[in-house]
């Protein structure tokens, strides 16, 4: 492959996964919006957003079988052709009903989009410079969602809502005509699928994310239908580890004698997903919804350390290449643990804008260090079989993100209600009275804004314990990174040869 073929063929690919990866958090700043539009509540606009999570996460599962039958060049094509055509169709959209249908086959894109772009860039490469590739690779991944709000909303704020979609479908159409033409024919390999694996592994999936994005809703395990979808998740994915002993299995198991690479999985699921995707999803609410700034101004603050994971993903990249990937992701590890437990639980409701900015930037430049080194680690441990290895690693980033976000949503509420009845109880009722009785509105008012005031500061601090419990989930996922450099031999876990 020419150098000129390597340089566009990357540009094609990371064009592809930047755009559909910033998708899914530059929706999450006109759902609110959505509820006028589409003649619903905040209960069914939650669907666009879990419509889009449970194709996309039932889709990998098969990514691998399309990618053997027809070349990882043209499902990616036909992944963000696909992609593009849905965001049209969600810019168009004046009914909930078609605004799901639409974000089903976005989800559908945007899967098979990040597994064929992260093997197109990885292929592209020389073994010295897989380091650099999946660095580069990362502004896809890791970059991307930061960006998201900031554009979203910019364009909210100077267009209209339909835009956040709009704006996909020119970038997708001149990517796909180039992709058309520049991109090779790849060699193909007929294979199976075993069809009763992916059926059940696709319903334990579905039923599991359902729980996840429905339960603070339903009340968790208080609800009858939660218990129920955990139930058939349960029995589902127990019927899929006995279809896996008939004909060619879903998932290659052999993989995970490798110890690095399922400590990589391990870390990718827990540091990543249960608590990195956290900050993602409470900073933007935190900025808005606490410290009361618009959606360009929340967008700013996620801004402001999404660069630094922009430019520390390349570093990271380079880094990896020179001295490994283990060590990098040690560094960057370490400097997570020190800004979530001891840096970002700081930031409330009466820190500054600028001072809350600079709390983050250390996890921007940790996350910056970790996308690309965890996947050369993982990567390089299936030089034969990336597609399987890529599937399992982005099955554990959806689904551990998944988790992630529901902690975070469960955590939030629990430690608002407990700050806000810890403060009724250390309330000195004729100090709060005198106050009351103080304030230039009638009772009935007065006691209301001061409720609300309680509400707020409730809030305030449930954030700051929800930072800290985020950052907890990291110190545990550490525990496999210091695993890396363990020599010995594991009982469950052998080291291929």
């Amino acid at each position: 492959m020419t150098k000129f073929q390597v340089i566009t063929f990357t540009l094609i690919a990371i064009t592809g996964a930047f755009m559909a990866v910033m998708d899914t958090t530059i929706v999450d700043i006109i759902v609110p919006k959505l509820t006028g539009v589409l003649a619903t509540d905040m209960y069914g606009v939650q669907w666009i957003i879990t419509a889009y999570m449970l194709s996309a996460a039932i889709t990998l599962l098969i990514s691998p079988f399309l990618i053997h039958n027809f070349g990882k060049h043209k499902v990616f094509l036909f992944a963000l052709s696909a992609f593009t055509l849905a965001s049209f169709m969600c810019g168009i959209s004046n009914s909930l009903e078609f605004m799901i249908f639409s974000r089903v086959i976005q989800g559908i894109g945007e899967a098979l989009v990040m597994v064929t772009a992260h093997i197109m860039i990885f292929s592209y490469f020389p073994p010295e410079k897989k380091g650099i590739a999946m660095g580069i690779f990362a502004l896809g991944v890791a970059f991307a969602p930061a960006i998201g709000p900031t554009l979203g909303g910019y364009l909210v704020e100077y267009f209209n809502w339909r835009m956040v979609f709009f704006i996909n479908v020119p970038i997708g159409i001149i990517v796909v005509i180039s992709g058309i033409v520049l991109l090779t024919k790849d060699e193909t390999e007929k294979k199976d699928l075993n069809f009763l694996s992916f059926f059940s592994l696709g319903i334990s999936t579905l039923a599991l994310l359902i729980v996840l994005s429905k339960g603070q809703q339903y009340g968790w395990f208080g609800s009858d239908f939660i218990l129920i979808l955990s139930f058939i998740s349960l029995v589902a994915f127990l019927f899929f580890i006995y279809f896996e002993s008939f004909g060619n299995p879903l998932i290659e198991h052999k993989l995970f004698k490798n110890k690095d690479f399922t400590l990589g999985i391990l870390i990718y699921f827990v540091i990543l997903g249960f608590s990195m995707y956290q900050y993602f999803y409470l900073l933007p609410v935190f900025y808005e919804h606490i410290k009361g700034l618009g959606s360009l101004d929340a967008g700013i603050g996620i801004f402001g350390f999404g660069i630094f994971i922009g430019v520390f993903s390349i570093l990271a990249g380079i880094a990896s290449d020179k001295v490994g990937p283990k060590i990098v992701i040690l560094i960057g590890v370490l400097i997570y643990l020190i800004d979530t437990l001891y840096f970002i639980p700081k930031i409330n409701y009466y820190t500054p804008f600028v001072q809350a900015i600079i709390y983050t930037i250390p996890f921007g430049m940790a996350m910056g260090m970790f996308f690309a080194p965890v996947t050369v680690l993982v990567m390089n441990t299936a030089p034969n079989n990336t597609e399987q290895a890529t599937m399992i690693m982005d099955y554990a980033r959806f689904v551990g993100g998944s988790f992630g976000t529901a902690i975070a949503t469960n955590n939030l509420e629990f430690f608002k209600n407990d700050m806000f009845l810890r403060m009724n109880e250390n309330q000195d009722y004729l100090y709060v009275k005198t106050f009351i009785d103080n304030l230039p509105f009638d009772e009935n008012i007065a006691k209301v804004v001061f409720g609300k005031y309680e509400m707020l500061m409730a809030t305030n601090y449930g954030f700051s314990n929800v930072f800290l419990n985020a950052g907890l989930f990291g110190l545990f996922g550490s525990i496999f990174v210091f695993l890396l450099f363990y020599k010995g031999k594991f009982n469950i876990i052998k080291q291929r040869n």
